[in-house]
């Protein structure tokens, strides 16, 4: 009896498992063996240029970074050793959370080991089971899942739309109200209506939330992400939650807002207090990284070139794109076998563009999500688009 027990539930796995593989919606992982410098990367023994990476300034191969983190590792060794509350917080982690601070223009920032954890942290410690989250149908997976953490009525509004934001708001008379939302949205690329959203927060006494993950250090002449290129300042967006792992080239994230709100997330926000400090050293590293992104806006403007090319190219050679200003350039497919085929024949053309399929976008709307880096050559974007090009009449055939 104990044996057949054990052995069904791992036999419905199994059938998940052969459902997902059979819908084309099954994951495998690919093993990077090597990384070089300027995009290029050895997968499974074969080299390729790099598509599909978030390294969008060029900056985690960045010599300056390695130095800042060999150095770090020396002097404080390779772990933060416990929870920032207990002996974690080094004087590294609070020179960072000043430089954030500053960077974004807001009283104080507050660390967190991962974007997923801060996410989670800051909408579960401000919204309760009283309260009201509304957020972006697009948002991605760690608010939505913050938002029924939360325990507060959950509501989601059409994407990018302000007026179906409001009227999810007008109805709901509980204690706090939060509009939350991705600022550059990580699978179509676009960037979220933040003066619009601002203003229907001010019209609801709503909080407005933004994750500007795939925003900062990218968008706006100094970096300031999608906030500074709408306008916004932390008045209307008093909650700012950002990583290092896409521009900043290393691994993390913060929250940027006033000091009673990070004074709040110190005493409520579990994913703060109950894990252990990001390590000194890549701590030490992400300060390398927010100095050079500050004092080399050239990298944007490249960055922002090679958009362009793309776009340019894709336009020319009749590749449908979605209308994203920012380096993530999705190329929609819609069924997600079709998606799959087309990332493996550009992987055997020399270019890893990964295919992605649902649960992460809604079904019927697989892509390849081209991502576009600082550190990509002109000629890697023309080769890309022939590739492109060459594949799609490939996979049309066939």
């Amino acid at each position: 009896m104990w044996l057949a027990a054990m052995q069904a539930p791992e036999e419905a796995l199994q059938k998940d498992l052969a459902t997902l593989a059979a819908g084309d919606l099954y994951r495998r992982r690919r093993v990077v063996t090597r990384r070089h410098p300027g995009a290029r990367v050895v997968v499974e023994g074969r080299e390729l240029v790099d598509f599909c990476s978030n390294d969008y300034l060029g900056l985690a191969h960045d010599q300056r970074l390695a130095d800042a983190m060999r150095s770090a590792t020396l002097a404080w060794g390779t772990g933060a050793t416990s929870a920032h509350l207990v002996t974690g917080h080094t004087a590294i982690h609070h020179e960072l959370e000043d430089r954030l601070a500053a960077f974004t223009g807001r009283d104080r920032a507050l660390l967190f080991s991962t974007g997923y954890m801060a996410n989670l942290g800051v909408v579960t410690a401000l919204a309760g089971r009283h309260d009201l989250v509304v957020e972006d149908r697009l948002n991605h997976a760690s608010l939505i899942d913050a938002a029924r953490l939360t325990g507060a009525t959950t509501r989601r509004y059409r994407h990018a739309d302000p007026q179906a934001a409001s009227r999810r708001l007008e109805d709901h008379h509980g204690r706090r109200r939060l509009i939350v939302t991705d600022g550059v949205f990580s699978m179509d690329g676009d960037i979220a209506p933040l003066r619009e959203l601002a203003a229907v927060a001010d019209t609801h006494n709503a909080w407005l939330v933004v994750d500007d993950a795939h925003g900062l250090g990218v968008l706006g002449a100094g970096g300031g992400g999608s906030l500074e290129v709408a306008g916004v300042g932390p008045a209307d967006a008093p909650v700012l939650v950002g990583t290092f792992g896409k521009a900043f080239g290393t691994f993390g994230a913060f929250v940027a807002g006033s000091a009673t709100l990070i004074e709040t997330l110190i005493q409520r926000a579990r994913t703060y207090i109950y894990t252990t400090a990001p390590p000194p050293a890549v701590t030490a590293a992400t300060l390398k990284a927010l100095e050079i992104s500050v004092a080399e806006p050239d990298r944007r403007a490249r960055l922002q070139t090679l958009i362009e090319r793309f776009r340019a190219g894709a336009s020319q050679l009749g590749i449908g794109l979605t209308s994203s200003p920012s380096p993530i350039q999705p190329i929609l497919v819609g069924d997600a076998a079709a998606a799959l085929r087309l990332s493996n024949e550009l992987f055997h053309r020399g270019f890893w563009v990964t295919a992605i399929r649902p649960p992460t976008v809604p079904a019927g709307s697989s892509r390849l999500r081209v991502t576009l880096s600082a550190i990509h050559e002109p000629s890697d974007v023309d080769n890309l688009l022939d590739a492109l090009s060459a594949s799609l009449a490939f996979v049309n055939r066939h």
